[in-house]
């Protein structure tokens, strides 16, 4: 019997190996992203320090981060810039409850690929790092 590929296993299959590193201040919300993320394929390091994340930057491979804003000023800041300076091809993705303007042009200005506002639904997150993992010329 032959299998249906849906588009769910299409993205398993071809995300498996995939390493996402996700820092998010709130351990509800890390939590809840961290299931989505690895229920779809993913290799999912889930981290609550900014600081700690920017370190591990330095010490793992990650094909994407998803960084929390943090507070209103901004405190995932440093995981974007660390990032962005070791890899700038890297996709960072901000994800952020406070809808702040500032932030949003700041963290794009820095070399973020996309900026979402939370709550996020499993569609939302996986569908984001998906479209951003995909080579340049196939988003288009």
């Amino acid at each position: 019997m032959l299998a249906i590929r849906t588009q769910e296993n299409i993205t398993r299959s071809l995300f498996r190996r995939t390493r996402i590193l996700l820092v998010d201040e709130d351990f509800r919300d890390r939590d809840h992203y961290r299931r989505m993320l690895h229920d779809s394929g993913f290799d999912v390091t889930a981290c609550a320090d900014f600081t700690e994340a920017a370190h591990l930057l330095e010490d793992l491979s990650f094909e994407c981060v998803v960084v929390s804003q943090g507070g209103p000023d901004f405190d995932g800041r440093v995981v974007l810039e660390r990032s962005v300076a070791r890899n700038r091809y890297r996709p960072v993705i901000v994800i952020s409850r406070y809808h702040d303007v500032g932030c949003y042009l700041e963290a794009m200005q820095l070399g973020a690929v996309d900026y979402l506002e939370k709550p996020l639904t499993a569609v939302d997150i996986v569908r984001t790092v998906t479209t951003h993992l995909q080579p340049r010329h196939a988003a288009a």
